[in-house]
């Protein structure tokens, strides 16, 4: 490919349909269940190699960080350096539309379109799967990110097994402005001994069944039943997209966004107005298949 070539790529954001934690790892992590759910919001990611190795990236939210901390920058590095093209850089330009620390995978869906689109433009030297174990180096929901779609995830998350893929679906999502700090919720959910867990088996067979409301209504996040700081907000969120005819509505990852399904245009678009003029990062979107790799 050309230096002067400038890669662009979509980097979508996730949901979470269902989330569970089953225990806690000797490796410190924690064993997951999640149903997983790409949407159409998302990033714009810019790529442009150059000769001379250096890396940098750039974006126009100024409290990310442009040297190698930034995850879609050390993904472009990890993946020239394994794939024998270590001599090159590359600087990475972020616009962001994802709302950060909100459990939408912003920064990790940064990353796997950074992989997504080199292993493209080098025609395609990685496997799906290798792409997949050089994204969890990265963090745990990249591997997901990279081909998206309806995806059941299990382990730390790189378990992947595709599901029925979800109909196109009308969503609505909320990020008050505040974060949730993951830890504490691992922290909470490891000192709470009993919980009710997510119906995961009835929403694989609403999915095969092509039942989206069946699917909604069935939609659970155990972190939801741990929250304390700003808990109120996420359940005024949850009521107000309810209250406005989604079929189903449940906080994403450790949050803080909230998100509703929707099966009548006009209802998303009176959710959107509503919860928009409380929280300005309010989005109305529709569900994904797989991507192109």
């Amino acid at each position: 490919m050309s230096q002067t070539e400038i890669l662009r790529e979509n980097a979508y954001a996730k949901l979470n349909l269902s989330l569970d934690v089953l225990a806690k790892r000797d490796d410190g992590y924690h064993d997951l269940c999640m149903i997983m759910q790409s949407v159409e919001h998302h990033d714009d990611v810019s790529i442009l190699l150059n000769r001379e190795g250096r890396y940098r990236a750039q974006s126009d939210r100024r409290y990310l960080p442009c040297d190698e901390r930034n995850i879609a920058l050390r993904a472009a590095k990890l993946f020239l350096e394994r794939t024998g093209h270590g001599d090159l850089g590359a600087s990475v330009r972020l616009r962001k539309r994802v709302p950060v620390c909100a459990g939408l995978g912003g920064g990790s869906s940064d990353a796997a379109a950074v992989l997504r689109a080199l292993n493209r433009a080098f025609d395609r030297p990685l496997t799906l799967s290798e792409l997949e174990a050089l994204g969890l180096e990265l963090g745990s929901d990249v591997p997901y990110c990279i081909a998206g779609g309806t995806m059941l995830a299990q382990g730390r998350g790189e378990v992947l097994t595709p599901l029925t893929p979800m109909p196109e679906t009308l969503v609505v999502i909320c990020k008050p402005d505040f974060p949730i700090s993951t830890p504490d919720l691992f922290r909470r959910i490891d000192a709470r001994s009993s919980r009710c867990r997510p119906d995961t088996d009835g929403i694989c067979k609403a999915l095969e069944q092509g039942d989206v409301r069946a699917v909604s209504q069935r939609m659970y996040n155990v972190f939801e039943d741990v929250l304390e700081h700003r808990a109120g907000d996420i359940t005024a969120i949850k009521s107000t997209l309810l209250g406005a005819g989604a079929d189903g509505s449940v906080m994403s990852g450790t949050g803080s966004a909230v998100f509703g399904l929707f099966s009548n245009r006009e209802s998303a678009e009176n959710a959107l107005h509503i919860l928009r003029s409380q929280y300005r990062e309010t989005y109305l979107t529709r569900t994904i298949g797989r991507l192109d790799v």
